[in-house]
């Protein structure tokens, strides 16, 4: 059984590396074999005409046997990182699942991201996972929305779903939701919030100012802050000046709300149940945090993602980062549909919507129509040294 991976390097048309991974059981191994192209030159004693090489063709070469797949990640500068273990994902992934029908090839975002698009159709490729930033998609899509080609992406912006372009990204607004649905059901009725300035910031007020109206709740007050201790602090005693709150939301990273977390013990409330996003998922540092003990956020579970990381370790020797289950879910879920897809043919879009969605590293999710990934959550609560489960993800739709 054989799976392929291919790496595609910009303006280098002409020499280009394949990668071939064989399965070999549970503790599958990877070796990389570079091939190159020899032009015969003909004998020279007695002298003879050379031979005429073969015509030079772009593009990979023609495969009737498997589905082509492009990753678009950067696998060069200040994200190569992520890029890398984003590509690793989706390696170990048709690894496990003994994927022999697909061959993806990775191209460069970095050195292009419409070149890198223009590369991957013209290759044949019928499915786009990628890109990372939510630019990117846009001009992703401007390229493959010409050839039929759809688009799974890493991002999280919902703003560019639709027309499609269908996103694996965790989106802020569902886990907001989620900790405050748990949070009413506990008997908490009057929210707060504390939200950056920014994008980020706008999106998280408008979705605390709809779902508390929604679940009965009521919004006290919303502060923003620029993410500097003295502007953190001033916000905090603008809360304090609408009233008492049950909640307050701290919709940052897990470093902000370290920071954050003590001004609103002194200046704001000292009981008020502090909330977080899936953003906190990712902090290694919340659960030694004083502050934020007892602290409440949703997120996707992380039970399978856990048991990847120890084999993404054991296989490159190195962690991975928390976004690459992304990855590894794009390709189980391109599995799952290239069942009943021929080769050659366009990709079914049409079962990426499937209702009962699909299961991955993350948990359980599905596509709506609009092209946003909704996902099944759990919410956590930060003890002593640790997370704890305290409402299970629901196992599906």
């Amino acid at each position: 059984m054989t799976v392929m991976a291919d790496k595609v390097h910009l303006g280098q048309d002409q020499s280009r590396r394949r990668g071939i991974l064989k399965w070999a059981g549970a503790s599958a191994l990877v070796f990389l074999a570079g091939c190159s192209t020899v032009v015969p030159r003909g004998a020279e004693a007695p002298p003879v005409a050379t031979p005429t090489p073969p015509p030079v063709t772009s593009g990979l070469p023609q495969d009737q046997t498997h589905h082509r797949i492009a990753l678009l990640v950067p696998l060069s500068g200040k994200n190569a990182g992520i890029g890398e273990s984003l590509a690793n994902a989706t390696t170990m992934a048709l690894l496990d699942t003994k994927a022999d029908n697909i061959r993806m090839t990775s191209y460069d975002t970095a050195k292009g991201v419409t070149v890198a698009a223009q590369n991957a159709i013209r290759d044949g490729n019928k499915l786009i996972i990628g890109p990372l930033l939510s630019d990117n998609v846009v001009e992703t899509a401007n390229v493959a929305r010409a050839a039929g080609v759809p688009i799974l992406s890493f991002s999280n912006d919902s703003g560019v779903a639709g027309n499609n372009i269908y996103i694996l990204g965790h989106i802020p607004a569902q886990s907001i939701s989620r900790v405050v649905d748990y949070a009413r059901a506990k008997g908490m009725k009057r929210f707060a919030a504390l939200v950056p300035n920014g994008v980020y910031g706008q999106r998280a007020s408008s979705t605390m100012l709809r779902h508390v109206k929604d679940v009965g709740g009521t919004m006290v007050a919303i502060q923003t802050f620029n993410r500097d201790s003295q502007s953190i602090e001033g916000a905090t005693k603008k809360l304090a000046q609408n009233g008492e709150f049950d909640a307050v939301l701290l919709a940052d990273n897990g470093d902000m709300a370290i920071k954050a977390a003590p001004y609103i013990r002194k200046n704001a409330s000292a009981t008020a149940k502090i909330l977080g996003t899936d953003l906190w998922n990712t902090s290694s540092n919340l659960a030694g945090a004083p502050a934020m003990h007892g602290a409440w956020f949703a997120s996707v579970s992380d039970s399978l993602y856990k048991q990847y990381a120890d084999r993404y370790r054991a296989r490159y020797g190195k962690a991975p980062f928390r976004l690459s289950s992304l990855g590894y879910d794009s390709v189980l879920l391109t599995v799952k549909v290239a069942r009943n897809w021929k080769v050659g043919s366009p990709f079914p879009i049409n079962q990426l919507t499937d209702k009962g969605g699909f299961i991955g590293l993350d948990g359980v999710f599905r596509f709506k129509a609009d092209g946003v990934s909704e996902r099944a959550l759990e919410v956590q609560e930060i003890r002593n040294g640790s997370f704890a489960v305290i409402d299970p993800a629901p196992k599906g739709f």
